[in-house]
């Protein structure tokens, strides 16, 4: 019997029993569809959060404390000024301190919670903002601990619903009013949150009326620094780490209170995150396509069942025992790669919804299938087709021709 015997004599097989057939597809469709939409919105979650990280700024170093050691201290202002006044950080271009606390922000009985920045003049720059309209925070702003604020345009539609006529009018923060000088350029929202859901006012402002520090007044959350270029990374971390151990007293590595990252580390981190995810729902979804193929070993079974006394006629007029197991092999490779490409379609098509669904919820969640996504889930159906099918084929090859015969 040739191949293409064995291909018209299954679809003619199948095609007798179009339900049955189709409801065995349906389980190894919907594996493939949760596979491939699965490992597409990681592909999709881990391009977001990476490109969301990058936005913030090239060649970027993170400074944070880190209470370890015998007598910790915090991240100062002073530090920050250290790093870039004291000579000894070449590579440093410009440091942006800040400090971060989430706030409750009113307008005329609207309210909305934020997340609220107070920062220097120089945190535009290192950190990649830019204002849709109005101004940033000025070094005047700073030496006034002046009520002003920069806010973005999520804050701008939660409180006015227009971001005309916005400039100008005054916001509460706590228990103080503050003018709003600028509109931050809108970046989106991520996976891990929208950037533009910010209000940023100066960090004397920030640390004198908003957010209360048990330690240390000056005391900051994060420093960034921008570095000359990307090869001057590593002699930065080691120049911003020297003038840091010395202002804290440190003698050796081991004892740092405070942590150095660089922009890369946050990058690698993410997307290492974001592939155990992706790994994690795929081999969730797979799951499914195991269950189908437990459908196709048992519908298979039952046609071996059905067809006992048909298998002893093939083998009566000279069908040899490989010729019926390739039968039915065949068959369920049939369901395993018709469902397999079923389920990629279908896989499309839920990933585009759920980036529909992102969008409309303005996060930036751009679902992406690989070519590579689609091959393994096409070729783990068909494995799964095969394999569930190979224990039926065997026993419909081995049954004796004379006992099937007899079968009504």
């Amino acid at each position: 019997m040739n191949s293409w015997k064995f291909i018209t004599d299954a679809v003619e097989s199948l095609n007798s029993n179009k339900l049955r057939t189709a409801l065995t597809m349906l389980g190894i469709v919907i594996g493939v569809a949760a596979v491939i939409s699965m490992l597409a919105v990681g592909q999709g979650a881990s391009s977001s959060i990476t490109s969301q990280i990058e936005s913030l700024g090239t060649n970027l170093l993170y400074v944070t404390s880190h209470n370890q050691g015998s007598n910790p201290k915090p991240v100062t202002l002073a530090d920050a000024e250290a790093i870039v006044n004291s000579g000894g950080a070449p590579s440093v271009l410009a440091v942006a301190p800040s400090v971060q606390s989430g706030i409750e922000v009113a307008y005329e009985g609207t309210s909305t919670n934020s997340t609220l920045l107070g920062v220097t003049p120089n945190y535009a720059t290192v950190r990649n903002e830019s204002v849709a309209s109005g101004r940033f925070i000025t070094q005047q702003d700073m030496d006034n601990h002046a009520t002003v604020a920069v806010i973005g345009s999520d804050v701008v539609d939660e409180l006015f619903g227009t971001s005309t006529g916005v400039l100008g009018q005054k916001i509460r923060i706590g228990s103080n009013l503050y003018q709003v000088v600028g509109i931050l350029e809108s970046k989106g929202g991520t996976s891990i949150g929208s950037s533009d859901n910010q209000v940023i006012v100066p960090i004397t402002t920030a640390q004198v009326r908003i957010i209360t520090r048990s330690r240390t007044y000056d005391e900051v959350n994060l420093i960034s620094v921008a570095v000359k270029d990307p090869e001057s990374i590593s002699s930065a971390i080691s120049e911003v780490s020297s003038i840091l151990r010395s202002r804290h007293d440190i003698r050796s590595s081991e004892d740092d209170d405070f942590n150095v990252l660089s922009q890369e580390a946050f990058t690698e981190a993410a997307t290492q995150i974001t592939g155990v995810m992706t790994i994690f729902l795929g081999g969730i979804a797979a799951i499914s396509l195991l269950v189908g193929g437990i459908g196709i070993m048992n519908i298979m079974l039952v046609s071996v069942v059905e067809r006992t006394r048909e298998i002893g006629l093939r083998k009566a007029v000279g069908a040899r025992d490989r010729d019926i197991m390739l039968q039915f092999l065949v068959e369920a490779l049939i369901i395993g790669l018709t469902g397999g490409l079923a389920g990629v379609l279908s896989g499309w098509g839920i990933s585009s919804l759920i980036s529909k669904i992102a969008a409309s919820s303005s996060t930036t969640l751009n679902a992406q299938i690989t070519v590579g996504s689609v091959l393994l889930a096409v070729l783990f159906s068909v494995t799964i087709g095969l394999v569930f099918g190979l224990y039926p084929a065997n026993r419909a090859a081995k049954l004796e021709p004379v006992e099937a015969l007899r079968t009504e």
